[in-house]
């Protein structure tokens, strides 16, 4: 467990150092002022917890001072961390009551989605489970060849298309071979693209209900992988992939190399979906189920 904890502290350094360190640094002074609550607001925001989120601690924040007598900002350290962790969710446990349970990758291109894939691969494998891996991106040939790379390594069998085919095609003969060598999961890569080009959106969602057709159900779970450097800037990503494709879940990638990882309050405000994993750094076992605790604790660098 203590290994875990340090692999989340370790991960969120950036984020720690950068708006979430002033804050320790303010709560390092003396008496609460008007200007503590400005400094504050102003941390928060910077540190992309969002408008909308950091006015909701504010305001929680404000009725403990006031009811609990707090008069130094040291004080406020731990009231402060409570109110951001019940501004996250508990993740779902990730059910495959089917078999084999289909899960669509889906994301903006360079958002580390082929990469995180091939780590859910492994991470799922390291549970018992039997993978296939689906190389449905056609439209990059290095994107094809990253997956079998990462497939060969971890083991892995895949699907591939070839350069400029039928996506479609991919994703339904990966189902198609997950069903009749009974595997347990589906992973299926698709190709990145930008959620403000109306034919390349268009184009997954011919994927998603191709996947359907190959086994009625499916997808069973639809992922977003976000770039954590993005800081808000994902936020209109997602909500034009939530409409599209019914997106179940967000995975927050490159949480290691952000200072903004204040944006998973603000995936969870104004998108409603559960955050299910993050990237800690470039190793497969630096994917991790999202801990809310850990996460909290891990910008704000406490221990």
């Amino acid at each position: 467990m203590a290994n875990l904890l340090n692999r989340w502290k370790e991960g969120l350094a950036k984020s720690s150092k950068a708006a979430f360190g002033q804050i320790a640094t303010l709560f390092g002074a003396t008496e609460i002022t008007p200007d503590t609550w400005d400094e504050l607001e102003a941390l928060l925001i910077q540190a992309d917890v969002g408008l909308t989120t950091t006015n909701k601690v504010l305001d929680a924040l404000e009725i403990r001072v006031n009811r609990e007598g707090i008069t130094h900002s040291a004080e406020m350290s731990a009231c402060l961390r409570q109110e951001l962790r019940a501004q996250l969710s508990t993740p779902p446990i990730v059910s495959f009551d089917q078999k084999p349970n289909v899960i669509l990758v889906v994301g903006v291109n360079g958002s580390g989605k082929t990469t995180t894939l091939a780590k859910l691969g492994k991470f799922f494998s390291d549970q018992g489970e039997k993978v296939i891996l689906g190389a449905a991106d056609t439209y990059r040939a290095a994107a094809v060849d990253q997956l079998e790379i990462w497939a060969e390594r971890l083991d892995l069998p895949i699907i591939s298309g070839q350069l400029g085919g039928d996506a479609g095609a991919v994703a339904y003969d990966t189902v198609e071979a997950a069903r009749s060598r009974k595997l347990d999961i589906a992973l299926v890569d698709t190709a990145g693209r930008l959620h403000t080009r109306f034919n390349l959106m268009e184009e997954l969602k011919k994927v998603y209900r191709v996947v359907g057709k190959a086994m009625p159900g499916a997808p069973h779970h639809v992922w977003l992988v976000l770039d954590a450097t993005t800081g808000q800037n994902a936020l209109q990503q997602a909500k034009a992939f939530k409409d599209a494709v019914k997106v179940t879940g967000v995975i927050l990638a490159k949480l290691d190399s952000s200072a903004r990882g204040g944006m998973a309050f603000a995936i969870q405000r104004e998108l409603n979906l559960p955050i299910l994993f993050a990237g800690l750094g470039e190793k497969p076992e630096d994917l991790q189920p999202f801990n809310p605790d850990a996460f909290v604790d891990g910008i704000l660098n406490q221990s």
